[in-house]
């Protein structure tokens, strides 16, 4: 999404679903570092100029989705722009679309493959696992047996860098693939999420699995699957990769809570994957800790690249649910708008 205030392009969670107040009689159309930093120096909504207090619950609100959305570096609550004449302190930040992030030195000779490894001593994931991405473009880490600096790429001083982390890279001889995505109930009563899969050729929406639609060409849901002794809902989704239709190269598989606002009541989202024929032999897993105060969770995507089905973890927050798939698809929308997935 585009922000009216900083004029950047930005994920739909660095957007607030709802306006400062409820004389806002608009669209929220700036992000919510343009957002809180309107109030912090100025007390006023930045689109209608409607006085704003500090202690406005929504503002409140919006300054903790910050601090969740980027917990390391409260710097990155404003913005800042490359001046030239600048000597010292030139830096990237890297981001995933889960909040986390890093910031790291900038130097224009830096390669690709040094920058993956630093990435990897700071947020734990192995280079060889790490997807860079710049302005749609992959920096990929060597050409014709050369290294690849950041020079190659044209990344500037202080520019974003998104990081997405392959869980597996599924090989050509594996055809039916498990994805369990699995929750503990909330502790006073037994409750559902729902696990779904959107269905993607490129942009363009084809179909949705879930609990009330349970088949696609090559995709099959269990339905609920609830053991009340041990207080564990999941779902498990059957995908038979050489049955898909030749123009479907994307699957996304989300968790969305039914009756309760959010997911902080439920323990433990999260996935498991496994080759069907070898169901005792995990394959990857993740998990979402940090997805509690969110409607729904975009856990991994299911994505055919170059030819090659891999799974990658997103661990994407978003409104919406099996009740209003529409917000799911915004945000899905811009993760495949901007090249990530």
């Amino acid at each position: 999404m585009f922000c009216k205030g900083c004029r950047q392009e930005k994920l739909r969670r660095e957007f607030p679903f709802e306006t400062l107040t409820e004389e806002c009689d608009h669209a929220p159309l700036h992000c919510l570092r343009c957002v809180t930093h309107s109030v912090k120096n100025a007390s006023k909504c930045p689109q209608c100029s409607q006085d704003v207090a500090a202690d406005n619950p929504r503002y409140c609100e919006f300054v903790e989705t910050l601090e969740r959305l980027f917990p390391d570096s409260p710097h990155l609550l404003l913005e800042t722009t490359y001046d030239a004449s600048q000597e010292t302190n030139l830096t990237i930040s890297i981001v995933m679309l889960g909040g986390d992030c890093t910031v790291l030195q900038y130097h224009p000779d830096m390669t690709v493959r040094d920058l993956k490894i630093s990435v990897g001593k700071r947020l734990g994931y192995l280079p060889e696992k790490q997807r860079l991405l710049y302005k749609d473009m992959e920096l990929k880490s060597c050409a014709n047996s050369r290294l690849l600096t950041l020079e190659d790429y044209n990344v500037e001083p202080f520019s974003t860098l998104y990081l997405i982390i392959l869980l597996y890279a599924i090989p050509d001889a594996l055809n039916e693939v498990v994805f369990d995505l699995f929750w503990g109930y909330p502790p006073s009563r037994c409750d559902f999420l729902d696990a779904s899969v959107l269905i993607y050729n490129r942009s363009s929406l084809q179909g949705i699995v879930d609990f009330s639609r349970r088949s696609f060409v090559g995709v099959a849901h269990s339905g609920d699957v609830m053991d009340h002794v041990k207080r564990i809902g999941h779902h498990t989704i059957n995908v038979k990769l050489k049955d898909f239709p030749s123009n479907i190269d994307k699957l996304f598989f989300t968790l969305s809570a039914w009756n309760s606002p959010n997911i902080s009541s439920y323990l433990n989202p999260s996935l498991r994957f496994f080759d069907a024929k070898k169901p005792n032999k995990q394959l990857c897993s993740d998990q979402m800790e940090h997805a509690a105060y969110s409607q729904a969770i975009i856990m991994c995507s299911l994505s055919k690249i170059d030819g090659v089905w891999n799974v990658f973890s997103l661990r994407t927050l978003s409104a919406g649910n099996a009740k209003n798939y529409l917000p799911l698809q915004q945000t899905i929308g811009g993760i495949i708008t901007q090249g990530l997935c």
